[in-house]
């Protein structure tokens, strides 16, 4: 995991602790486990939407229904 090692995460965190203090680090905690998990719906949605828009693009390709006049 991009060359950290057990030692490393917890020096870390450590600084996380001294920095934030043990009421905030909790609050940050949250705010970016909903952002991630905002940031994986977004993707989600954004790849199933090119996806439909894919297979709809092969409904439409074929024969024309607009009439000749």
């Amino acid at each position: 995991m991009f060359g950290l090692g057990t030692p490393e995460i917890i020096g870390i965190l450590v600084l996380l602790l001294l920095l934030f203090g043990a009421k905030r680090l909790p609050e940050l905690a949250r705010g970016l486990g909903q952002g991630i998990r905002e940031f994986r719906k977004s993707v989600k949605e954004i790849s199933q939407d090119a996806t439909d828009s894919e297979s709809g693009s092969d409904r439409r390709s074929g024969p024309s229904t607009k009439s000749p006049g």
